[in-house]
């Protein structure tokens, strides 16, 4: 590829975005982001960076807060370094199930995050599975999103699934589910939820028919895990025979990898978005697809400029 393309990244997901770096044969720009001893972030750009097509892979996973700032900082110092373009890869968008105003005396803080990495300097983000597609129109910026269904897609095809049907967790889900259940030529299947409080729901009925079939639950992220083992064992116990997740986020905070292991699922897929190595030796139920190929055919096109949707057809 052209000499004039950069790739940077924070130390969010060092793994993926040597990945990536690997897929389109160009090496990760010299960076340093440390800390001071009170925790502010020191980062310097190690070499010419001017005129250049500058991409930096980013999640903004746990400690988010922390990742979010170390990428604002990174793209003020690419600004700044004369960068003739930098786009934000950011596979897992932090705050984004903060898309509107559902109390009164609330921050739309998925808006606050696309001001903030706009005001940095950045001119364009390739993003993944956002919580809410409508997040797109927070910036007046370019904006590439992607989907994992394709690494997930893939995965699932090959496996052996009798009688398959896709699942939606929530009412939510189910134009994802559908989209998904139609690539596989699957059934279609839903779980009825309401949430009490956040990060806390119950399962009240299974609309359509799982019995003595294979169910895969999907969704866009697994947070703390109480829906979708919830959402298992209501079909497991509705009849289902074999009950697996797929999600593309692997965020797994708090009980989640204790209430997977304890629960009906016999895998749960998802992908590299979030550096997932240290669960998955605590949890044998994980799958982790990579997600490198994917980002790393996005940015070759962007820096092209050829297709990205073509990617999908």
């Amino acid at each position: 590829m052209h000499n004039c393309i950069k790739l940077l990244s924070g130390n969010a997901n060092r793994p993926l975005a040597s990945k990536v770096s690997e897929y389109i044969g160009v090496p990760l720009t010299d960076t340093t982001v440390n800390k001071f001893s009170d925790g502010e972030i020191t980062v310097q750009i190690n070499e010419n960076v001017r005129g250049c097509d500058v991409f930096v892979i980013q999640p903004t996973c746990f400690p988010v807060n922390h990742n979010i700032m170390e990428l604002l900082l990174i793209i003020d110092a690419l600004k700044r370094a004369s960068s003739k373009r930098i786009t934000a890869v950011v596979p897992y968008y932090g705050y984004a199930r903060q898309d509107r105003k559902v109390q009164p005396r609330v921050p739309i803080s998925s808006k606050l995050v696309a001001d903030l990495l706009t005001a940095a300097g950045t001119n364009r983000l390739i993003t993944l599975d956002l919580h809410a597609a409508q997040i797109q129109g927070f910036f007046n910026i370019p904006v590439d999103h992607l989907y994992a269904s394709l690494v997930l897609y893939d995965y699932i095809k090959r496996s052996s699934f009798d009688d398959l049907v896709i699942v939606s967790p929530d009412a939510g889900g189910v134009e994802r589910a559908r989209s998904f259940a139609k690539r596989l030529d699957a059934s279609l299947a839903i779980v009825d939820k309401r949430r009490e409080v956040a990060n806390v729901s119950k399962v009240m009925n299974v609309i359509g028919n799982v019995r003595d079939r294979d169910v895969i639950l999907l969704d866009d992220m697994i947070d703390t895990a109480g829906t979708i083992t919830q959402a298992a064992q209501a079909l497991y116990d509705n009849g289902a025979k074999k009950v697996c997740a797929a999600a593309s986020h692997g965020v797994l905070s708090g009980p989640a990898l204790e209430r997977i292991n304890n629960s009906v699922l016999e895998e749960v897929i998802t992908t590299d978005t979030i550096p997932l190595e240290d669960k998955t030796r605590v949890c044998r139920k994980l799958t982790v697809l990579s997600i490198s190929r994917l980002l790393g055919e996005a940015i070759k096109r962007i820096h092209e400029e050829t297709s990205v949707s073509s990617l999908f057809d």
